[in-house]
């Protein structure tokens, strides 16, 4: 599988992705290397990963613990102070093997520390690799608000191992996929309609090589998200305030990214029939799609009031509008559409059904 090039870099795959590091290592005399961990990856994936590393370097390794709620500035701190600890200069490496909680707080505290060292994304859960793996945004939540804080800088490289894959539970695996079928809506119909009917992920080594492209594709047009970049963020308006809410409430379980962002689409596709003339059909064909695969959660009417109340901190908002970025029919988004307050009552209502 040849690799996806960027404005920056390259993202490698499986044993393209190894040969491509110990070059880069050999290539390269950085003064110290650290690899970035949780407890799951450090004790599911490192192993896997320092076996096929031949490049003669040495290794210091730094764990955080797993999980949205440890994507903040005290996780960042105590990386920071590791780092220092550890002697690390500003000719030292991160390599970050993880999921999108590593790779985005990783890259941020690269990003930061001594203003800048270098660092490898190796994403290691399904939703890592098809949404972080491209496009350099970096950071950590402020409270239970998603990636307030964060900077946009690439990395030296991306390493996509699809064999880290067989160490998540379903779940996980699921919660990735719905930023697949995100990608299918906002950019292409065929691969839409090849996601939604499927039972199996056999072929996951193409379908991420396709999922990737076409978030490169949109990237490469509008690397700071200007413009048309905004797209990828369909779905995420609604969903990240119902993934914050769910962060932060003590009455619900927490829900995974891509379980917030399912709830998100069917949400905002509503939004897009009633302002953006989606067709009906594609509008249930999107809801059926996500909850044949998500279960549907149950919101109460405090529920509701408290999410609505979490838009303002959306990073998409300009000058107090809150700009959606809806569907005008799958795989044509539109973008910046501000939405009459009335109809998030009825999105909702429309989802519960």
């Amino acid at each position: 599988m040849n690799s996806i090039i960027t404005e920056t870099y390259a993202v490698h795959f499986n044993e393209l992705a190894y040969k491509a590091l110990n070059d880069f290592l050999d290539e390269n005399s950085y003064s110290k290397i650290f690899v970035l961990v949780d407890e799951n990856t450090h004790e599911n994936c490192l192993p896997q990963f320092m076996a096929r590393i031949t490049a003669l370097a040495d290794f210091e390794i730094i764990e955080i613990e797993s999980g949205e709620i440890n994507k903040n500035i005290d996780t960042c701190t105590g990386v920071w102070g590791a780092l220092s600890e550890l002697d690390a200069d500003r000719k030292s490496l991160l390599i970050n093997l993880g999921g999108g909680v590593v790779t985005d707080l990783g890259g941020f505290v690269a990003s930061t520390f001594k203003r800048g060292i270098d660092f490898i994304n190796i994403p290691t859960t399904l939703l890592a690799i098809v949404d972080a793996s491209v496009g350099g945004k970096t950071g950590v939540d402020l409270g239970p608000l998603k990636n307030q804080i964060g900077v946009i800088n690439q990395p030296e490289m991306v390493l996509i191992v699809s064999s880290f894959l067989e160490t998540l539970e379903e779940r996980q695996i699921q919660s990735g996929f719905a930023e697949m079928l995100k990608h299918g809506l906002i950019q292409d119909a065929t691969y839409w309609e090849t996601l939604k009917t499927l039972n199996d992920f056999e072929d996951i080594d193409n379908l991420i090589f396709h999922s990737v492209q076409i978030k490169n594709k949109v990237v490469l047009q509008d690397p700071t998200e200007q413009n048309i970049r905004k797209i990828l963020n369909y779905g995420h308006t609604l969903g990240h305030a119902v993934e914050s809410y769910f962060l932060e409430s003590k009455d619900h379980d927490l829900l995974l990214h891509g379980e917030a962002i399912a709830i998100g689409m069917i949400l905002e596709g509503y939004l897009s029939h009633k302002l953006c003339e989606l067709p009906i059909e594609q509008l249930e064909d999107i809801k059926t799609t996500f909850l044949n695969r998500y279960p549907k959660t149950d919101f109460k009417a405090a529920d509701i009031e408290t999410i609505l109340s979490l838009l303002k901190f959306d990073k998409k908002n300009t000058h107090g509008h809150i700009n959606f970025v809806l569907l005008k029919s799958i795989g044509e988004p539109v973008i910046d559409v501000q939405i009459p307050s009335e109809l998030y009552q009825e999105a909702f209502a429309y989802y519960k059904v």
